[in-house]
């Protein structure tokens, strides 16, 4: 235990979790989901990582909530690239980051 004699509860997302909720992303962001609307998948991710997170806000969740957020984006940009035969670019002079976030994609 580190802090010396101050006793402190170290909460964090169990390993099993992160991989539930990758698996549920995963599964938002499938091929066979291609024909859903991006502001309606965005709209469904985003309700799932707000449960998510809301559930393991207590403690110390953040390693666990950029790991999340890193896998969200990176199935999203993957996602968006297999819907069409053109590769998917975001805006000019716009990173994949800034765009999902005007799309409105939940930033943990």
């Amino acid at each position: 235990m580190k802090g010396g004699e101050h006793k402190y509860l170290n909460v964090m997302p169990a390993p099993k979790a992160l991989k539930r909720e990758y698996a549920k992303l995963k599964e938002m962001t499938a091929s066979r989901n291609c024909w859903k609307p991006i502001p309606a998948l965005i709209r469904d991710m985003n309700r799932n990582l707000d449960g998510w997170a809301n559930y393991f806000r207590y403690g110390h969740p953040r390693r666990s909530f950029r790991k999340v957020n890193r896998f969200a984006r990176r199935r999203l940009g993957v996602h968006l690239r297999r819907r069409s035969q053109r590769p998917f670019r975001p805006p000019k002079g716009m990173t994949f980051y800034r765009h999902f976030a005007n799309l409105g994609l939940t930033y943990l």
